[in-house]
């Protein structure tokens, strides 16, 4: 949040001192730019790691579409590909996708290709996340978060998300798991639809 809130300012202060008409319209339309972008970071947030008021026990799936199209909206270098055919998904799952689509874009640091899909079959969410790309940079903090092996001493804001979606997976009696090679990340979930 720091760097679109940033840019809000500093551009607030060159529109201030700003008298010729097409840098007042460059301007205007940088702070467009920020304000959008932060505007998408909170409704990412809210429905990540809030309680996500407003909807109900099911979220649509092109809400986390759209929420993750948008972080990756500014890198050229990111592609989405969206494989959910379920109209709706719990929120718990919709809270473990949007975080692993989050672990995976920064995983992504030299660009390639964020896929992502979802299904509900024999009495389980599934879901699948997966980042491909040229040399893949995960970190092994994160991944012992993911499967419960980082001490709560260790825990930071760059695993703070992964040890709190092993946390709802468990509560929700499924679980994660992840596998990373140099060009590729993919992790999983499972939650068995009665809980989640």
């Amino acid at each position: 949040m720091l760097s679109p809130v940033g840019a809000l300012s500093n551009g607030l202060e060159l529109l201030a001192d700003e008298n010729i008409p097409e840098m007042r319209r460059r301007c205007l339309e940088l702070l467009e730019q920020s304000a959008q972008i932060s505007a998408d970071k909170l409704k990412f947030f809210r429905l990540a790691y809030g309680a996500a008021g407003g909807f109900g026990e099911d979220v649509s799936s092109e809400e986390p579409r759209e929420l993750i199209a948008a972080l990756i909206r500014a890198n050229e270098r990111l592609e989405l590909q969206w494989a959910v055919a379920e109209p709706r998904l719990p929120k718990t799952a919709v809270k473990i996708l949007l975080n692993l689509g989050a672990i995976a874009i920064d995983a992504l640091v030299r660009g390639g290709t964020l896929a992502v899909g979802a299904e509900r079959r024999d009495g389980a969410t599934e879901i699948a996340v997966r980042a491909a790309g040229p040399r893949v940079a995960f970190d092994p903090a994160i991944g012992k978060a993911l499967d419960g092996t980082l001490a709560e001493t260790e825990l930071s804001g760059r695993t703070a998300p992964a040890h709190m979606i092993r946390l709802l997976a468990e509560e929700h009696g499924g679980g994660l798991q992840y596998a990373v090679t140099a060009d590729a990340l993919i992790m999983g979930a499972v939650l068995p639809d009665q809980a989640a």
